[in-house]
């Protein structure tokens, strides 16, 4: 009687925390204004241009592939989120490729040919995820390894090792201010948004949309703070044309397809499918809607058509980004249609170079201020769905170990990675993955207690 009563409560809270569910409507003016928030909250530019600063690229093709990267995130999210896995899921250039992408380019020679072999690999290497979702071998995988603890723990590590890395490389380490001038833009930045967030619980109806919008008003927030400081530099928005084509296949740019390059793509698209589940996994326990298996099969055939789209765009895989599970937590808003308003977002900077110049234009520790709470918000998500678990000593390693190794690769010094043989590098180069294999291997492997 009081587990019942305790499970009745908790549907009660988690319902609470929802004021819009996935399938309710929202007018076109909120979802657009809602679209936009999860934007400016993703970081979306950062991974073409550290792929452009690290191969080298010039000034006029860096532009190029991030115009290509927002298109791609458009088009991804809009398939996912309406077609595909109909949750509100949005996608992104994913990380886990960086250094993949950087190997085959440099062992391609370079220039046209070593990129349009890291297009041709991210082409086949995409191909294969979708076969995957079509004969269900990803759900297969996922059901037998995946049960509550392993996944609580997968969600929490994918919180736990983006905090450092929002405050290193946003706060931190990031470029221009000083580093007293970052804390404090960091500081604003988080402050108003949870103060937006608590005035949205206090005054509920009244202050519901201080809630639904407090990313985008402590982003403004933050901004106001760095042009006080003076560190607000907008000069390259006015230097930004209004329209611009994007890359055209074949005409632009080409496919060159190599065996190794391909095998080593392939070997990327695996780990990106452990990091990706973390989402998907975060997203369900915060709309508390379980992962059925038909969402989990159309899931992994849309994570693979959006890399296939993004490859023919001339740009990186993509994947579902957890920094949106936390604002979903934060504002209470979980509609599709949000999501598909934010895929269109993403088109439109995409072919206008002066708007996605405005969503650079935003210092990195405003957006590493929000990027941080964003980051705790899912690691909680992620004790939820441990807390009515049984803990003993088997369950205590299984939570124990992928926490460590998220902290410890997380952690660990660019050069010593770098010397490790290349598949490694692959692996140890995406924390989540490596916690996420970790914690499936343990629950299988240890003894269970009496």
């Amino acid at each position: 009687m009081e587990t019942q009563h305790n499970k009745l409560a908790n549907d009660k809270i988690k319902t609470q925390q929802l004021t819009v569910l996935p399938d309710e409507k929202v007018s076109f003016g909120q979802s657009a204004l809602l679209g936009l928030q999860h934007v400016m909250a993703m970081d979306v530019y950062v991974v073409p241009f550290l792929i452009a600063m690290l191969i080298g690229l010039q000034s006029g093709q860096s532009s190029a592939l991030i115009q290509s990267t927002f298109i791609a995130a458009g088009i991804a999210t809009i398939i996912q989120t309406h077609f595909c896995m109909r949750l509100p899921i949005a996608q992104g250039p994913s990380y886990v490729p960086i250094g993949a992408i950087v190997g085959i380019y440099a062992a391609s020679g370079g220039g046209d040919l070593g990129w349009s072999t890291v297009l041709g690999a991210s082409l086949v290497g995409a191909i294969l995820v979708i076969i995957l979702g079509f004969t269900g071998i990803f759900n297969k995988i996922v059901k037998t390894f995946i049960p509550p603890i392993v996944g609580g723990t997968i969600i929490f590590v994918v919180g736990l090792s983006l905090m450092p890395v929002g405050l290193s490389n946003n706060i931190y380490n990031a470029a221009g201010p000083s580093i007293n001038q970052n804390i404090y833009l960091a500081l604003t930045s988080a402050i108003v948004l949870i103060l937006c967030v608590m005035l949205g619980s206090v005054f509920h109806k009244k202050g519901r949309v201080f809630r639904i919008a407090s990313v985008i008003i402590a982003l403004i927030a933050g901004c106001i703070a760095a042009n006080i400081m003076g560190v607000l530099d907008l000069s390259a928005v006015s230097q930004a044309r209004w329209f611009s084509m994007p890359q055209v296949p074949f005409a632009d740019f080409s496919f060159t397809f190599n065996f190794s390059a391909i095998i080593t793509m392939v070997i990327i698209y695996i780990v990106l499918m452990a990091e990706t589940t973390g989402t998907w996994f975060a997203v369900s326990n915060v709309i508390d809607k379980p992962l059925t298996d038909k969402q989990i099969n159309r899931g992994v055939i849309g994570e693979g058509i959006g890399c296939f789209i993004a490859s023919l765009l001339g740009s990186t895989p993509v994947t579902g980004y957890s920094t949106n599970a936390g604002v979903i937590s934060i504002t209470g808003i979980a509609s599709r249609r949000v999501f598909i308003a934010a895929g269109f977002w993403f088109i439109l900077f995409g072919f206008s170079g002066k708007l996605a110049a405005l969503i650079s234009a935003i210092p990195s520790a405003v957006i590493g201020g929000v990027f941080v709470i964003v980051c705790g918000i899912i690691a909680i998500s992620g004790l939820q769905v441990m807390k009515n678990e049984s803990i003993g000593e088997k369950e205590m390693y299984v939570i124990a170990v992928p926490v460590i190794l998220t902290l410890a690769l997380t952690l660990l010094p660019k050069d010593f990675l770098y010397s490790l043989p290349t598949t490694v590098q692959y692996l140890f180069g995406s924390p989540i993955a490596t916690a996420a294999i970790a914690a499936i291997l343990l629950n299988k492997l240890l003894p269970s207690g009496k």
